[in-house]
C-alpha cells in the first residue's frame, strides 16, 4: 500500500478482533466500524485499520453515505488503494444486486422499506439529477429499472414519449418513478408535482399505473404517494 507499513487487525487482542467476534456472535454484533474495518483488514503507516474505519465514516456520513460514495470519491482518500476501493465497489453491488432479486421475486409495493433502500442505493449519492422508472409487471413485482435522463430536471427535459415507449417495451402494466435530488432535500417542489401530473396522463393513455414518484436523497427516499401527491 504506497509502500506504507500497514497496521492490522492481527495487532488487535483476540477478543477485540472483528473476525473472531463475527464468528463467535454473528455480523450483528458487530459496529458499522467494525465490519468496515473487517473489509479494509489493514490500515496505514500511524494508523490502525480500525482508525482508517471510524475516519471513512465520518467522511463520508455513515456507511450508508460511503456506500453511497462512486470511484472517483474514494480514489483520493490515503489508505485507499485500488484494492480495498475495488472491494468497496463490490460490496455495493452485491448490496443492489440482493436487493434487486428481492425485488423481482415479490410483490413491490408489499415492502416499500425495500423499494427505499433499493433506490438509495441507486441514486442517492449521485452528484447531479438522475430521473429514473422502474417498469412492473401485472404484480408489482420488478421487470426493470431503468435511468432515462440526467441533468437538472424539468417537467420539459423529461420526455413523457421516452418513458411511455420504454414501458410498452417492457410491457409493463405498472411503473414506480424516482429522481433524487443531490441538494438533500426531499421534498417534492411544483415542478415534481407538475412532471408526475403530466406522466400520469401520459402513461394512462396506455392503461400503465403509476404507483409512486420517490424523491431520493442520500439519507432517505420521501414517497410521493404517501404525501398524497399521487
Amino acid at each position: 500500500m504506497d509502500g506504507l507499513l500497514a497496521v492490522g487487525l492481527k495487532s488487535l487482542p483476540t477478543d477485540a478482533r472483528p473476525r473472531e467476534k463475527l464468528l463467535a456472535r454473528g455480523p450483528g454484533a458487530l459496529s458499522d466500524v467494525e465490519l468496515l474495518a473487517l473489509l479494509l483488514r489493514t490500515g496505514i503507516r500511524g494508523k490502525h485499520v480500525v482508525q482508517l474505519a471510524q475516519e471513512l465514516l465520518e467522511q463520508f456520513g455513515g456507511m450508508a453515505g460511503l456506500l453511497h460514495t462512486g470511484a472517483d470519491s474514494l480514489k483520493p482518500v490515503r489508505g485507499l488503494g485500488p484494492a480495498k476501493r475495488a472491494e468497496l465497489l463490490a460490496v455495493l453491488e452485491l448490496a443492489r444486486r440482493a436487493l434487486t432479486q428481492r425485488l423481482q421475486e415479490r410483490t413491490l409495493m408489499h415492502n416499500p422499506q425495500v423499494v427505499r433502500d433499493y433506490l438509495q442505493l441507486q441514486l442517492g449519492g449521485r452528484q447531479h439529477e438522475v430521473f429514473a422508472v422502474l417498469f412492473l409487471d401485472s404484480q408489482n413485482r420488478l421487470l426493470a429499472l431503468e435511468e432515462l435522463f440526467r441533468g437538472t430536471l424539468t417537467q420539459t427535459s423529461v420526455y413523457p414519449r421516452e418513458v411511455v415507449l420504454r414501458a410498452l417495451h417492457h410491457h409493463a402494466a405498472a411503473v414506480v418513478l424516482a429522481h433524487n435530488h443531490p441538494s438533500g432535500s426531499a421534498l417534492p417542489s411544483r415542478a415534481d408535482e407538475a412532471l408526475t401530473t403530466t406522466l400520469k396522463s401520459a402513461l394512462a393513455l396506455v392503461d400503465v399505473r403509476v404507483l409512486d414518484h420517490f424523491i431520493v436523497t442520500r439519507d432517505q427516499a420521501a414517497s410521493m404517494a404517501e404525501l398524497g401527491l399521487v
